[in-house]
């Protein structure tokens, strides 16, 4: 995990330096978070905070979460994180373990609030492992059902065009991280469960 220690320190003076009113809504997880420069605008009436780190897994979120997470006393988290661990050649029930590891933290620590995952995009640079992304949304899907208080909320379909494939227009030149057109298609899924995640 030495690899995203600078950015997590960094992430970690910043709050000690500022410190942060408890009980905002946590965004956390990859840089398709960090890189959302709109959220403060987009639920300005929310009260929000952006805890992306780039390139981060699953597998990160849950090691970083006692750091991150815990010291900010959030009223809910939301969590967009899992395609960087499937673009590195993990496979689905590899994220599941890595996924139940962060739940079991949640849990621990905040067993009385709403988490809410983002289900993995299916990105043009990632058509490649496209049978993958779906089982692992499937996967991540039914452990949640399972849960009280724990959302699975897709943004993997609405980000598809008529023809099954991914609508270009919501994803940046890269291919891979989303544009704000796509945030916009995200801010709109989640404002229609925002009576249960917010």
């Amino acid at each position: 995990m030495e690899w995203y220690e600078e950015e997590v320190r960094g992430i970690e003076r910043k709050h000690l330096e500022n410190p942060l009113p408890p009980g905002l809504v946590v965004f956390y997880g990859s840089s398709s978070i960090r890189l959302w420069d709109t959220l403060t605008e987009d639920f300005r009436e929310i009260g929000v905070l952006n805890l992306g780190f780039g390139g981060s897994t699953l597998e990160a979120c849950a090691w970083f979460f006692e750091r991150l997470v815990v010291p900010c006393s959030p009223r809910s988290i939301i969590c967009y994180a899992g395609d960087n661990d499937l673009g590195d050649g993990k496979a689905p029930d590899e994220v599941l373990t890595y996924f139940r590891r962060l739940l079991d933290k949640v849990d621990a620590h905040f067993p009385a609030i709403p988490f809410s995952f983002m289900s993995i995009k299916q990105s043009p640079s990632r058509l490649g492992i496209a049978d993958r992304i779906r089982r692992t949304n499937d996967m991540l899907r039914q452990e949640l059902e399972e849960r009280t208080q724990r959302y699975f909320i897709d943004v993997y379909s609405p980000m598809l065009a008529p023809d099954g494939r991914p609508d270009t227009s919501l994803f940046l030149e890269d291919g891979l991280h989303v544009s704000p057109k796509g945030y916009q298609v995200w801010r709109n899924v989640l404002n229609t469960w925002r009576d249960k995640i917010f």
